[in-house]
């Protein structure tokens, strides 16, 4: 079925019983908040970077780099060059993008390698550190960071790939989507419980 995301339903479920999977390692508001170089203390300083494309960098649907970020890109693509930025989206660069139409047009706008996957988010780690193995970036998540809006995919995936997870709170704009409304409560439950 064109645009389902199996990966991320089954994945999510694995929230039930270790909903600190969610957890972001650091949270910034927007894109523009971004640190580079990416640190984050008590994990390693990424050697790559994997970028979420819809409402982190870009406005929903649109396949280049939101105006008011384009300083902030020219920096995070100087200071991880070549094969060392990633975009991966549940979208483009899927078997949903036919003839990888839109992969290449996000290419061509952004300068960035977009991943081609079978598997949608949070499901394609492993695809994306044979990425990273083959371009001989890096072989060990530990040493990736993944930028993004959505915790139950971004972040998510993040977590089960042992690589650092930066959560785009606010985003480019604000949703109204009821999923990403209860991944916020969810999360904000997380964080109440771990107070408690």
């Amino acid at each position: 079925m064109l645009g389902a995301n199996l990966s991320g339903t089954l994945n999510s479920l694995r929230l039930v019983t270790r909903p600190e999977l969610c957890v972001p390692h650091l949270t910034i508001p927007t894109f523009n908040d971004l640190p580079v170089p990416i640190v984050i203390p008590g994990r390693n300083q990424p050697k790559a970077v994997v970028l979420d494309k819809d409402n982190c960098f870009a406005v929903p649907h649109d396949n280049k780099v939101f105006p008011e970020y384009a300083a902030k890109w020219k920096e995070l693509r100087e200071c991880y060059p070549g094969s060392r930025l990633l975009i991966v989206s549940n979208t483009a660069g899927t078997t949903d993008d036919v003839d990888q139409e839109q992969a290449i047009t996000i290419e061509n706008n952004t300068q960035v390698p977009v991943l081609r996957h079978s598997t949608k988010k949070p499901g394609c780690y492993e695809e994306i550190m044979e990425y990273f193995r083959g371009k001989g970036v890096c072989d060990s998540a530990e040493d990736v960071a993944v930028v993004g809006d959505r915790l139950f995919t971004d972040i998510l995936m993040a977590n089960l790939m042992g690589a650092s997870g930066v959560w785009v709170s606010k985003g480019v704009v604000n949703s109204d989507n009821w999923l990403i409304n209860f991944e916020r409560r969810f999360y904000q439950g997380v964080l109440n419980r771990r107070r408690n």
